[in-house]
């Protein structure tokens, strides 16, 4: 039999107080609490403070409120022991819960689903179980968060960073095929279209970190058949299995974010996650083409190799499963066996539904993505314009390296620098989006009578959006005129901050949409501008060479204008769409 604790807290019932949780408190300190709740009924489980300047007045006062962790009587009951007045046995107790969210006057969190033996629930211990990891301490939140963005960089990095050595690898297997060279380097973004759909559901299956551990090996071995191609369709071969591996983490980080943070957070943890999605396609070529010029563009893959694996053993050895379904059902297995009580369910599961076996589980888990990508309404709007401006970003890439060789006669080792103003317009966009993401939902919030709705995410693209057709009139006709070549670099800078202002708006929306299925919703993101991004540059030269730098980037900035009203649309029907046509996962 295992020994299980039951934490007492001061808990506000249907306008009462427990008596039964506030038998350790003084006559002074109970006087303190109803003085400062005012209202009995707070629609809480706990008693929550959201007064700044009653918190305040709280912090300041002389205030210790005590419970006791007493070990259960009886271990198949879950009948709560009354607590005794002892200071040897008393533990402080936070009743207002004074997180830094909170102090920011952050949004009330959901109530956890506790425990029920009685009948047969198994969930978690309380609201403050430091199991759950949305009780994780913040050095462990972010310790997660930054490691699972440093491979996030690692595997974007890939896609584009092979691009300047391509001239080299061509003159090795004597290839002069334009459409064969641009394969080469968008192969790699087809495996985030197959990964995805594979590698999102099983982490909500068995758990983030397994399949994250397996997808960053995978994604590190086949750097090795990269590095060691000994002909041009096998390297095409590898550079597609790495992408498969590299998709992993993309997909399952949405849904590590969703385990971690509450509505109110997830905005800035999305933020500091997407700075691998954007960056590392920027950073790749300004690395590749040193590398591919001074050491050979087989040493791209060894790089790669050595980089991916240093953060692959680091992941492995920090991190720990954060699934709050797996977690629960890792537990109910446990109790089973310790309680001989094989009737134990997991609380997030449904008891009027029948029981699934494995495989059908995994066979739905599979099909979640598809299904959600195409009969959720909204989730394919948003992955079809996300599509949409992954394949413009994409198609800008094919001109920059042609442009500042032939137009400007930079070097092919240096020509990497001319991402640095798509660099500078993410990192602003990255900013200006952490600042204001998560404070707009607040302020929306509560507005909105303390009712959260995702849609809150998006105004803050209606603005962004306007940016990103700035670059391709910019930068199109300043190349085709052939203006000093500052010129076009700072004319990416409003697509770079255009980008990231859209991109980590509408990856939140989808987290905050689809808590318990985000890594799926984040899939079906990923599977369709994956896509786009795969195939759009391939029709690249042909459409240049036929309209030129000006009027063919012209053309595509007509596109970015025809998509600005997209957000305001969703913004305004999507909570309409989401409740008319619901879909179940």
């Amino acid at each position: 039999m295992a020994s299980t604790r039951s934490l007492e807290r001061v808990e506000v019932e249907n306008g009462t107080t427990d008596t039964g949780s506030t038998a350790c408190l003084t006559d002074n300190e109970k006087a303190m609490i109803e003085g400062a709740t005012g209202q009995p009924d707070l629609g809480h489980e706990e008693v929550e403070l959201m007064d700044r300047g009653l918190m305040d007045d709280l912090e300041r006062a002389p205030l210790n409120v005590w419970i006791k962790a007493s070990p259960r009587k009886d271990e198949n009951k879950l009948s709560r022991a009354n607590t005794k007045r002892s200071s040897q046995s008393r533990l402080p107790c936070v009743v207002t819960h004074l997180t830094s969210r909170s102090k920011k006057a952050g949004l009330a969190p959901t109530p956890l689903p506790v425990s029920n033996l009685e009948n047969d629930v198994v969930g978690w211990e309380s609201q403050d179980d430091p199991e759950m990891p949305l009780n994780f301490s913040e050095k462990r939140k972010w310790t997660l968060i930054a490691l699972l963005g440093s491979i996030t960089f690692v595997s974007p990095l890939a896609s584009s960073m092979f691009a300047p050595g391509v001239s080299f690898m061509n003159e090795e297997f004597h290839n002069t095929s334009l459409i064969l060279s641009s394969l080469t380097v968008s192969i790699f973004v087809l495996g985030y279209v197959i990964g995805p759909l594979i590698l999102a559901p099983l982490s909500e299956i068995y758990g983030r970190r397994y399949v994250l551990t397996g997808a960053n090996a995978f994604f590190c071995v086949w750097q090795i058949g990269c590095a060691r191609a000994p002909n041009l369709p096998s390297l095409i071969v590898f550079r597609l299995l790495t992408g498969i591996g590299g998709s992993g983490c993309l997909t399952i980080g949405g849904g590590v974010i969703a385990d971690l943070f509450h509505a109110d957070r997830r905005g800035l943890a999305t933020a500091v996650y997407s700075l691998g999605p954007l960056f590392g396609p920027v950073v790749g070529p300004v690395c590749g083409g040193f590398i591919a010029q001074r050491i050979g563009w087989r040493w791209v893959f060894g790089i790669l190799l050595i980089s991916g694996t240093s953060v692959s053993v680091c992941i492995e050895l920090f991190t720990r499963e954060t699934n709050h379904r797996v977690l629960i059902n890792r537990k109910v297995r446990r109790l089973q066996k310790e309680l001989n009580r094989p009737c134990l369910r997991s609380c997030y599961d449904d008891a009027s539904a029948p029981p699934l076996t494995p495989t059908q589980i995994l066979l739905d888990g599979i099909g979640r993505p598809l299904k959600m990508l195409f009969l959720s309404p909204i989730v394919f709007l948003l992955s079809l314009y996300m599509a949409v401006a992954y394949g413009l970003l994409y198609l800008l890439f094919t001109t920059i390296t042609q442009v500042f060789t032939d137009t400007y006669n930079w070097a092919p080792e240096i020509c990497g620098l001319a991402y640095i103003g798509l660099g500078i317009g993410f990192f602003a966009g990255l900013v200006v989006v952490a600042k204001i993401s998560d404070a707009t939902v607040v302020r929306m919030t509560k507005a909105n009578h303390g009712v959260f709705e995702p849609e809150m995410r998006l105004p803050a693209c209606i603005f962004f959006a306007c940016f990103i057709p700035v670059t391709f009139f910019w930068y199109g006709w300043a190349a085709d005129k052939g203006a000093h070549w500052i010129v076009p670099v700072i004319g990416l800078i409003p697509f770079g901050f255009g980008m990231m202002g859209i991109f980590i708006p509408i990856q939140t929306y989808i987290i905050d949409s689809f808590p318990q299925f985000a890594a799926s919703g984040i899939a079906a993101l990923t599977v369709s501008r994956s896509l786009f991004g795969a195939f759009l540059p391939l029709a690249g030269p042909s459409m240049y060479a036929a309209l030129g730098l000006g009027w063919g980037n012209s053309v595509l900035g007509f596109i970015a204008i025809g998509l600005i009203p997209a957000p305001l649309l969703i913004y305004r029907f999507g909570g309409v769409i989401r409740t008319r046509w619901p879909v179940k996962l």
